[in-house]
């Protein structure tokens, strides 16, 4: 039997059971805005070089933790490791993102895809979650992730980023069928891919549905938040409290916070286009809730990013019938490179600070 976590108010309140204070974590915490990230990168020589050596990831993944007293990890990873294991070549341009190498345009493209081999295709990811998980010591537990489905797809099809997402959209429309081929698929391998991201080690699991709100409702409902319920069902995750919860993120999901709240995840993860006390009351209290500071927010000044933290803390606690319980703090998106670490540490303080009970 593994030791106990010595903090675990992150997954209490997954179980939506009493903490001493709101746990915090963020989104892209590890990252560019750290300049010891940055030095370690440069090591690496490249993204995908640093991604794929468990050791550097590693690194990558801790040296938030020892600046600030968050209450979570995650695993340093990209959300596109399942495509590129299907054979369509990531790559990254400095300013420009990722991009595929072969993005699938047609239906003879997606009918060649397969589901990657975990132990062999992405087994650095978890030789990664495996070495985390050791040298965390069990000092908060650690977060796998993917993206889901349809944001998988958005990426395989338009070939990178998108500012109309014209050629996923239209393949939608034009051809359903080979659509939801595409989306059957990739959603098998992320059922894969958690599956032995937890067997790896990683104590809880998100899902990024990055792209699910560029859809109309009709299509989000039948082009993502279906194939999310398929991975909330058919997810192997345990009983009673050996379960790893499942939290199911989303730009632009606030209207849809009670279909995801009958998904069966454990959390629902919101951006900051809802208020928090309005995504409670849509979850019908069925779901933790994550978030949901703009990122922006770490723009401004201190004070500032304490009256905004405060809003957001209360906001929860008064669509929660005056209770803190099932809130995890987060940002609404993750953190961008110019961020201030120093802004972080006032940002993480003040949600332990002004939620303690």
């Amino acid at each position: 039997m593994s030791s106990p976590l010595k903090n675990d108010r992150f997954l209490r309140a997954l179980r939506r059971e009493p903490v001493d204070h709101t746990p915090v974590w963020l989104m892209r915490q590890a990252g560019r805005y750290l300049p010891e990230y940055r030095a370690t990168r440069a090591q690496a020589g490249s993204f995908m070089n640093l991604a794929k050596n468990p050791e550097l990831a590693c690194e990558v993944t801790l040296q938030p933790l020892r600046r600030f007293p968050l209450d979570a990890a995650i695993l340093f990873s990209d959300i596109l490791t399942i495509p590129d294991a299907m054979g369509l070549g990531l790559y990254f341009v400095d300013g420009e993102g990722p991009k595929f190498e072969r993005p699938v345009r047609t239906a003879a493209d997606i009918a060649r895809l397969g589901v990657p081999d975990m132990a062999t295709d992405l087994r650095y990811v978890m030789d990664a979650v495996s070495t985390i998980r050791r040298e965390l010591d069990n000092a908060v537990p650690l977060i796998g992730f993917s993206g889901s489905p349809w944001t998988l797809a958005c990426y395989m099809v338009e070939g990178g980023g998108s500012k109309d997402f014209a050629r996923v959209k239209a393949l939608a429309m034009n051809d359903p069928a080979a659509m939801h081929q595409l989306l059957d698929v990739t959603t098998d391998a992320v059922i894969a891919y958690l599956s032995a991201q937890r067997a790896a080690g990683a104590q809880a699991l998100q899902l990024f549905d990055t792209w699910g709100g560029v859809l109309s409702p009709s299509m989000y409902r039948e082009f993502s938040l279906r194939y999310m319920q398929r991975i909330a069902a058919e997810l192997p995750r345990g009983e009673g409290s050996d379960r790893t919860p499942l939290i199911l993120f989303g730009k632009g999901n606030g209207a849809y916070v009670a279909d995801l709240a009958d998904t069966g995840a454990e959390g629902v993860g919101v951006d900051w286009t809802i208020d928090l006390g309005e995504a409670v009351r849509r979850s019908g209290g069925k779901v933790a809730i994550q978030g949901n500071l703009d990122p922006v927010t770490l723009y401004a000044e201190p004070d500032a990013i304490r009256a905004h933290v405060g809003r957001a803390l209360d906001s929860y606690r008064d669509g929660n019938g005056g209770s803190r319980e099932g809130h995890v703090f987060n940002l609404g998106h993750g953190m961008s490179p110019d961020m201030n670490p120093e802004h972080v540490a006032v940002m993480v303080d003040a949600v332990h600070e002004l939620s303690a009970r």
